[in-house]
């Protein structure tokens, strides 16, 4: 009987430091629930909220910074619950710490990247569409990644360039401007009449439409070389225009020179020859 009675007494106490744990944990564990729930609404109203607000402007960099955002925003909500349960998150923020040190020290090129995507698409130095020169090559932006930007060369060539060496390094944008400067120089012989070519070279400039009027062409002696005077020409277009103008003048001032008697010299050099008694 004593025996019964002592197991009946153990059955009643665990039941009754059960009932505590549950009367203690219970809140704690509802509240943590619907702080995830709610917290995980809000969260995605937010992220949908501010995807609306960016795509319209810049759908590479929406896209990064939302889930950027959102994945940030969530790991503090894990924790936040965590905590109000009552689990340490002390450690489990070092854990997380020490995994994202070697992590980072594991892929510390693509870090690198990481980071020179993040400055690209913030600063923007170029956009999807632009001309650039850069690395080496020259081209078509075709996609700015977070890791890398893929740029169409003319010749028809795929280049996947790091953002951490476009991020650190000197890049021209030939598509940051509308207009562009076209510069040339033409070749005339020693006897030729020099105000004579820059009139038909001014004339030429002046009939085709792609040439600016603001601001003026400027035509002047460039250089006094060894076989030519070389004339420097330099007209504004809009940039799309700059390199089928830049062809096309060459054509029409070879073809001009020629009618108008105006040559155009090859390399040459005069010897004197000294003869000895």
């Amino acid at each position: 009987m004593e025996d019964l009675f002592g197991a009946e007494g153990g059955a009643s106490e665990l039941m009754s430091q059960a009932t505590a744990l549950v009367m203690t944990y219970a809140p704690k564990v509802v509240l943590a629930i619907v702080t995830l729930i709610v917290g995980m609404w809000l969260i995605n109203r937010f992220v949908g909220v501010l995807d609306n607000k960016l795509g319209k402007k810049d759908p590479t960099l929406n896209k990064f910074l939302c889930g950027l955002i959102g994945a940030i925003l969530k790991i503090l909500l894990l924790i936040s619950v965590a905590s109000m349960v009552g689990i340490a998150t002390t450690s489990f923020i070092a854990i997380i710490g020490a995994a994202g040190l070697a992590v980072g020290l594991a892929l510390q090129g693509s870090l690198a990247n990481f980071a020179g995507g993040v400055l690209i698409l913030i600063f923007k130095p170029f956009k999807v569409g632009d001309t650039i020169d850069a690395q080496g090559y020259l081209g078509s932006v075709r996609e700015i990644s977070i890791l890398y930007t893929i740029v169409d060369t003319f010749d028809n060539r795929r280049i996947v360039i790091p953002n951490g060496q476009l991020a650190n390094a000197s890049l021209t944008n030939l598509s940051a401007y509308e207009t562009r400067r076209c510069d040339m120089s033409f070749g005339i012989g020693y006897g030729d009449d020099i105000d004579k070519a820059k009139a038909v070279c001014k004339r030429l400039i002046e009939e085709d439409e792609r040439a600016l009027k603001d601001p003026e062409p400027l035509i002047v002696v460039g250089a006094l070389g060894e076989s030519s005077v070389d004339l420097t020409v330099r007209a504004w277009t809009k940039s799309a225009d700059l390199w089928p103008f830049y062809w096309d003048m060459h054509e029409k001032v070879k073809k001009a020179f020629d009618a108008e008697g105006i040559s155009i010299p090859f390399p040459q050099r005069d010897v004197h020859m000294i003869k000895s008694d």
